[in-house]
């Protein structure tokens, strides 16, 4: 089964350290972690305390109880509700951390759905999910379905990949002034 420091070693490396753009609809974050969303993050206050000292933001990076609660966050928050423990890649699991940091655990969560769908050779393999975002028992079961029939993820983790850029796509063209962060995103597919 999947580990969740490897994933979160590979989120890590999209994540940056703190930012505060005022065109990034997150606002202020760390780690990938935005106060918009996540207010109450334990972290913040570390971080607060640390911009009333010199070498802010990069004295952030040294702080082994900022990077505690960082893993603390993204493994209650992310990790926990995609069941990635349960998921029989490492790969995948990974892919799942990462869009879900960028994309929010339901439309992950969603993507993994609509592409097991299109990947069940017309529910020939395994019945078609739900796409409500929820990663449960069925979605699990038709992950290892495919998983098994397919000897690993190579094809899902494409698909999933595609689906994310799209998502990316839709959002430039609904809104040009994300233009700026289309590099970055498209990295992360």
């Amino acid at each position: 089964m999947a580990d969740f420091e490897a994933a979160l070693a590979l989120l890590l490396r999209h994540e940056g350290g703190y930012a505060n753009d005022p065109i990034d609809r997150g606002g202020e974050t760390y780690r990938g972690i935005a106060r918009r969303i996540h207010p109450d993050w334990s972290g913040w206050k570390r971080i607060d305390a640390a911009k009333r000292r010199a070498g802010f933001p990069r004295s952030l990076a040294a702080d082994a109880a900022l990077r505690k609660a960082v893993a603390a966050f993204y493994r209650r928050y992310y990790w926990g509700p995609l069941r990635g423990a349960r998921i029989g890649d490492q790969a995948l699991a990974a892919e799942l951390l990462d869009s879900a940091a960028n994309l929010g655990v339901r439309r992950a969560g969603r993507l993994l759905q609509e592409a097991l769908n299109l990947l069940n050779r017309n529910q020939k393999n395994y019945a078609d999910l739900v796409v409500d975002g929820w990663v449960g028992p069925k979605t699990l079961a038709a992950l290892e379905a495919l998983l098994a029939v397919d000897r690993g993820a190579h094809h899902l983790l494409r698909l999933l990949n595609a689906l994310q850029a799209a998502h990316y796509i839709e959002l430039l063209r609904r809104d040009p002034s994300q233009e700026r962060f289309a590099r970055g995103w498209l990295a992360r597919t």
